[in-house]
């Protein structure tokens, strides 16, 4: 059985807030620009499909997505 659940744009708008998420932090989070958070909730831009075991993944860690890449500044200072 293939199951496929696909995140609206007011669904995901709703998640976010409800979790506490800024566009930008939910966009750093994921590893994709503020920009891109911002059209999927406007509908302008196609939500992933998996997007929906992202946002479970996170709601359930506490935390964010281990992505690669740059250190945010806080994880640079807390380095120092």
């Amino acid at each position: 059985m293939v199951y496929s659940h696909t995140v609206t744009p007011k669904e995901l708008q709703v998640w976010r807030k409800k979790n506490s998420y800024s566009q930008s932090q939910l966009a750093r989070a994921l590893g994709v620009a503020t920009q891109t958070v911002s059209r999927w909730e406007r509908g302008v831009r196609e939500i992933p499909s998996f997007l929906h075991l992202a946002l479970e993944c996170l709601e359930s860690k506490g935390g964010e997505l281990k992505t690669k890449g740059k250190k945010t500044k806080k994880e640079r200072r807390e380095e120092k």
